[in-house]
């Protein structure tokens, strides 16, 4: 079976499907309330999860020696806080739709570029020129979208 149809392919295309409803999810949330108590509240929520979820499972938390960690590793808590405010802020502007298709693109534009260079302790995939014929057609296709 090819990686297209694979279980990690589905897995990560769920992850897409939550990620737009997410993103629509807090955008209206920011509109009742404010984009910081929104993203506050979004993250506080996830937070709480989160630790059912490493108490559920016993997931190592005291016990790991996170000062061994690479600083850069911790940046994703940065982004996630800048994702759900720029997500929040776009999508009543242009539109979930012409949203997400522009988070898609700059997902993959910069998703070529961590796997060509190996960036942020990834292994290296380097891109052949048909795969960067197909991110092209891709934006091409995404700029269809677009009303």
């Amino acid at each position: 079976m090819s990686k297209f149809f694979s279980f990690p392919f589905l897995v990560a295309a769920i992850s897409g499907i939550a990620m737009a409803i997410q993103g629509t999810l807090n955008s209206s949330l920011s509109q009742k309330s404010s984009l910081l108590s929104a993203t506050l509240i979004v993250h506080l929520i996830g937070t709480l999860v989160s630790l059912v979820a490493v108490l559920t499972w016993r997931a190592p938390l005291l016990n790991y020696n996170w000062t061994s960690v690479p600083w850069y590793l911790y940046l994703g808590g940065i982004l996630s806080v800048l994702i759900v405010g720029l997500v929040a802020v776009s999508i009543p502007k242009v539109g979930v739709c012409n949203a997400t298709t522009a988070i898609i693109i700059g997902q993959v534009s910069m998703a070529v570029l961590i796997d060509h260079f190996g960036w942020f302790g990834m292994s290296r995939h380097s891109w052949t020129p048909s795969q960067f014929i197909g991110v092209a057609l891709f934006a091409a296709g995404a700029k269809l979208l677009f009303r």
